[in-house]
């Protein structure tokens, strides 16, 4: 009987754990409904950011007339020594001419409509990451009654963010939002055995155990959150990192680094990393990370067709292109993709990616929480105007602070609902300290847009259709403060630089006050800004031989850390 009775107790046991779900999440056990099983799955990456269904033709919309109405801008500000640069003359190929210039059957392959194969487990892999995201957050739900701003951020932001109640991220939030992400990942250390997880894993205890530097000859302590950790982080990369470059895929949207204009920090990582003799190897089995080499700026202007307001032709050709990859390799889906990553720069990336790709390591210019940047996972990619190839330093530098006589300045196209807030509070003459600018007036005697910059204390640096703008790193080329003005931007390189200590964050709301703020700014204090830019400026200069902590190797640590701690 009383075996009867024991094995009557361990038959309700089990039925019980049939319906209850339970999980250890930060020394707490919840119950889950049904719905929030965990996958079974060999590899769970649970900084995985969720699938988020997007109305292509609304955003498409609005974005589309970015494209266009960026070179009007930027054409304003660099007037005529800037025009060897400029897109201006860009032309967008419809997708049937493309078809028609391609001879490559590898390329039209990848073209929507002209491959039937497809990786049919791929869907279950997004769908088990999506899950394992969801799972692994902490929900934390900040109500705010006052302030209707907060509807602005996603469904899937809030769900694990909690915002302030003007519905900004600050710079301190992302930072505890990326060490939430950190240690959300130390449970997986005890299923790591390969020689590629064991070094990762060396080099985060490495990382997180480094030795003390307090002063370094080239490296200024205060631009950092931690220097010796950036340090070591930085040394055990440029010894240990190895990086798989993907060989399919035909020019001209793979494998075709686009080197001027405002999107080509992806074209210049493109060429500088497939030229590396230090990180790339040829044995994908030695790879730390995989490069999908694609330009989103070449699929934007090789496939989207005009006044059609939908990028699924051009997310179809991504996810043709992952299919021919993962069908000859095993290394995408043993992971589901979490250590491939990609590097996009221009405004569509973000929702062109976000799903056959949303495990990847994501690099993006357009760095939006509302967006869906996962912190931990996807990358800051910092925008960058390159004008003449040739010569990527050319007018590097700006004047000294005695001769900085203008207070802050700003000219662009009226793009976006910030800018012309931004105009109607201080543009024309309002104030003579305040240069803002639709265009620049062409006049004799006028400074172009180069030479307002070199010669202002402040550069605002305000949103457009997006977050993103070339003139934050544009302000350190030439030496101005940058006054970011973009709610919830995530600025590049953000988790090893303190942005706070050499640039200035307001608040969109807060534009009509912008004077008063930076009124309010010591002397002491900007000038101290102003030397930290000078010193923080390595960090964003292309070279054409990539040197020691210049752009190309910040972009790759940024990758590197996001990876070593995914471990």
């Amino acid at each position: 009987m009383k075996l009867l009775r024991f094995a009557g107790l361990v038959f309700i046991f089990i039925t019980t754990f049939q319906f209850v779900n339970i999980r250890y999440f930060g020394g707490s056990i919840f119950s889950l409904s049904s719905q929030d099983k965990f996958p079974v799955s060999s590899s769970i990456d649970v900084s995985t950011e969720p699938v988020r269904t997007f109305s292509g033709p609304e955003r498409l919309n609005f974005s589309s007339s970015r494209s266009v109405e960026v070179d009007e801008e930027e054409s304003t500000g660099f007037e005529e020594d800037h025009v060897i640069g400029s897109d201006k003359n860009d032309t967008v190929q419809s997708h049937d001419s493309f078809i028609e210039n391609v001879k490559d059957k590898e390329t039209l392959d990848l073209l929507p409509g002209t491959r039937s194969s497809s990786n049919e487990s791929y869907e279950k892999i997004v769908e088990d990451a999506d899950t394992a995201f969801e799972n692994t957050r902490k929900v934390e739900i900040l109500e705010s009654k006052t302030d209707p701003s907060v509807d602005n951020l996603s469904s899937e932001v809030k769900k694990f963010m909690k915002v302030s109640n003007s519905g900004v991220v600050s710079i301190t939030e992302m930072m505890n939002l990326l060490h939430q992400s950190h240690t959300s990942h130390v449970s997986l250390k005890l299923k790591r055995s390969s020689t590629v997880d064991q070094e990762l894993l060396y080099a985060r205890t490495q990382i997180e155990n480094p030795p003390l530097i307090e002063n370094d000859p080239l490296l200024h302590t205060p631009l950092y959150w931690n220097l010796s950790m950036f340090k070591r982080s930085y040394e055990l990369m440029e010894n240990k990192l190895k990086v798989y470059v993907y060989r399919e895929g035909k020019k001209p949207v793979l494998h075709k680094p686009v080197l001027k204009g405002i999107y080509a920090s992806e074209g210049w990582f493109m060429k500088q990393l497939k030229s590396s003799r230090t990180f790339v190897t040829k044995n994908p089995r030695k790879a730390h990370l995989f490069y999908l080499p694609f330009s989103s700026k070449m699929l934007e202007e090789t496939l989207y067709v005009p006044g059609s307001h939908s990028d699924q032709n051009l997310i179809q050709f991504l996810k043709n292109y992952l299919d021919m990859i993962s069908s000859k390799y095993n290394f995408w889906n043993k992971t589901g993709g979490s250590d491939h990553f990609l590097v996009a720069c221009h405004d569509w990336a973000p929702s062109e990616t976000r799903q056959y790709m949303a495990k990847c390591i994501r690099a993006l210019c357009n760095s939006d929480v509302s967006e869906g940047f996962v912190f931990g996972k996807d990358v800051a990619l910092p925008e960058t105007t390159i004008l003449v190839p040739r010569r990527p330093l050319r007018a590097l530098g700006g004047k000294p602070v005695s001769q900085r006589q203008i207070l802050a300045f700003f000219a662009g196209g009226m793009h976006g609902y910030l800018r012309p807030l931004l105009l109607q509070n201080w543009g024309g003459n309002r104030d003579p300290d305040m240069k803002i600018f639709s265009e620049i007036p062409k006049s004799k005697g006028k400074k172009s847009y180069m030479e307002y910059m070199k010669s202002s204390k402040y550069c605002i640096c305000p949103k457009g259709h997006e977050v993103n703008s070339p003139r934050v790193v544009e302000a350190l080329f030439y030496e101005c403060v940058p006054v970011i003005i973009s709610d919830n931007f995530v600025p590049p390189f953000f988790e090893v630089l303190n942005w706070e200590s050499f640039a200035v964050f307001v608040l969109e709301k807060d534009i009509p006050d912008l004077k008063n703020i930076l009124v309010s700014i010591t002397e002491e204090r900007y000038r101290e800004m102003q030397m930290r830019v000078k010193m923080v400026q390595k960090h964003f200069l292309w070279h054409s031989k990539p040197e020691r902590f210049d752009i190309f190797h910040m972009i790759l640590h940024s990758i590197w850390y996001n990876r070593v701690f995914q471990s």
